[in-house]
């Protein structure tokens, strides 16, 4: 593993996915059990796609109290738990197994007459969690987004807002494909560690470009606004 301490984010690459997410869960699981000493429960949130199946597998295997475990998500599409692209199925299915199956497990989704409904009445039903979060994973897009964070939706500046008050906040973005629903910005910034698991020399280079001079994509503005280094976990 090459390890660079950079300003606002440490680069942690790997020789290849397997090792980053064994790598990845080892620290997850660590925090969470540090979580659980400090204050009875962990509070995780984790992002969907295609990334983090393998390490959503790893993690579910170690054996640490997830019956005190909170898992959440960062986003997620306006679909129901059925559609092949809802992230709460693919937690159901990579995540909460093995010794993970013990976790309870909070979607983002559920009916709702429009969007702006379900993300307002989600920021009330959430208020009840343990926060703030003790781990944020994060992934991103060719694009820069991260989290539900378009470079293209249509209330970017509400997303990107540090002091928002909100929970979890309505997206719309033609790139999406459909609407979305994530956490706002402040609370990802609060958690106590917060990673960034990226795969591929593509998204290497997209990053690398986001943190250029003068960019202004969605992922560089979380790290910016992070109060604490954010960790990029790395593979080819």
């Amino acid at each position: 593993m090459a390890r660079e301490q950079l300003n606002a984010y440490n680069w942690n690459g790997f020789a290849d996915r397997p090792q980053l997410a064994a790598a990845l869960a080892g620290h997850v699981a660590g925090r969470l059990t540090k979580a659980i000493a400090e204050r009875g429960t962990g509070l995780l949130a984790v992002s969907g796609g295609t990334t983090p199946a393998k390490f959503f597998a790893a993690l579910s295997a170690i054996p640490i109290a997830w019956d005190k475990v909170m898992v959440t998500l960062i986003d997620e599409r306006f679909v129901p738990p059925s559609s092949p692209r809802s992230n709460a199925a693919l937690v159901v299915a990579n995540l909460l197994q093995n010794a993970a199956s013990a976790a309870r497990f909070v979607p983002l989704y559920h009916e709702a007459a429009s969007i702006e409904d379900a993300a307002a009445s989600d920021s009330e039903a959430l208020k009840s969690l343990p926060w703030p979060l003790d781990v944020a994973i994060l992934g991103m897009g060719a694009d820069g987004h991260t989290a539900s964070f378009f470079p293209d939706a249509d209330n970017l500046p509400a997303l990107l807002d540090p002091s928002s008050t909100r929970i979890v906040l309505p997206v719309h973005a033609a790139s999406a494909g459909e609407p979305r629903l994530t956490l706002s910005l402040a609370r990802i910034v609060a958690a106590g560690f917060i990673t960034l698991h990226i795969e591929g020399e593509d998204k290497r280079t997209a990053f690398e470009g986001a943190m250029g001079l003068g960019a202004r994509k969605p992922i560089r503005a979380v790290i910016d606004a992070a109060p604490k280094t954010v960790e990029v976990f790395w593979a080819p």
